[in-house]
């Protein structure tokens, strides 16, 4: 698809990796319509020169006025939360989906990119899985409720409203919250430790390379076809946070057993729920952080013809300068 006066919609421009698509497809000349659900960072997007609708993403008629006019839609908003009601997650990760994707579909809108994750292939899995790989649910609401929502999406593909799913390995990079925000605030605090001594592979993808994946599936319109997306980078998980410590001048952090990480975080969210705090950090959470390989990006290198051009020498660098300019601690309030 050539990007000559074409619109695209994105949703959830509230959040970092909508709100940087945002502005990369403005920069390549695409007319830029927003749809979230804060009306905080109108300002940011506006003066990008994005159309802000403030609505949610389950709002049906939120939906068809955000797809009138539409070419295409980048499908962001999400929960990505690592445990929580999965009646919410299901609201709103699969719910909400087709929702818009529906309303896409009604509206004329011709390809449907839907930002979906590696999770869907949950925490234990082959070596250098691809997208044909099993999936699994875990009995965790986030990695079931990705599952659902591409089932059920591509039921929609066809010749005249085509999907392409994108799933994303661990987006870090400026405004990344479960990659950089907290595991910098509890180093901050010397509360951060990785599990087994940092084994198995961290899958990150620099914000940039996934968006320039997900331009090159608009451009391609690969329609009915799932991607892995990842900087296809050999890192272990003690290198990765090694690296972020170091970024920052903060002591390497410390390593403990799974288990008994676990049990400390169950012990410390429990402390927070007693107080009325808002967890910064869920048990289940080492679960995310403990998965053991690389997932392919073979298919994506073919097809789309992915290439990260950030690697994380570098991306840590642009982090490192957003970091140095923004008080973090804003933004898990």
């Amino acid at each position: 698809m050539n990007f000559n006066n074409k619109t695209l919609l994105i949703t959830g421009t509230d959040e970092f990796i909508g709100l940087r698509a945002a502005e990369l497809a403005i920069a390549k000349g695409l007319k830029v319509r927003g749809l979230q659900t804060s009306p905080e960072q109108d300002k940011k997007a506006q003066d990008l020169g994005v159309e802000i609708i403030v609505g949610n993403i389950t709002d049906s008629n939120i939906a068809q006025k955000a797809c009138q006019g539409v070419d295409i839609v980048l499908h962001t908003a999400q929960i990505t939360q690592e445990a929580g009601e999965i009646k919410h997650f299901r609201e709103i990760n699969v719910g909400g989906t087709l929702n818009i994707a529906k309303a896409a579909k009604q509206a004329g809108v011709k390809t449907f990119v839907h930002l979906s994750s590696v999770m869907v292939y949950g925490f234990n899995y082959a070596d250098a899985i691809t997208e044909a790989g099993p999936l699994a649910g875990e009995n965790n609401p986030y990695c079931q409720t990705k599952i659902e929502a591409e089932t059920e999406l591509l039921k929609l593909n066809s010749s005249d409203f085509g999907i392409i799913i994108m799933r994303a390995g661990d987006v870090y990079g400026p405004g990344s919250i479960p990659w950089i925000v907290r595991p910098l605030l509890m180093m901050r605090q010397k509360l951060f430790a990785y599990a087994n001594d940092g084994k198995g592979i961290m899958n990150h993808v620099f914000l940039d390379n996934l968006i320039d994946a997900i331009f090159l599936a608009m451009e391609k319109e690969p329609h009915g076809e799932i991607f892995n997306i990842t900087d296809g980078q050999q890192t272990s998980w003690k290198e990765y946070f090694m690296h972020l410590a170091a970024m920052e001048g903060l002591a390497a952090p410390m390593s403990l057993p799974k288990d008994e990480m676990k049990l400390f975080l169950k012990l410390r969210h429990q402390g927070q729920k007693l107080f009325r705090k808002k967890a910064d950090i869920l048990p289940e959470s080492v679960d995310f952080m403990t998965r053991p390989y690389a997932y392919s990006i073979a298919k994506a290198q073919s097809l789309l013809n992915y290439k990260p051009t950030v690697d994380l020498e570098e991306g840590m660098r642009r982090t490192h300068e957003w970091v140095q300019k923004t008080d973090i601690q804003k933004l898990v309030k």
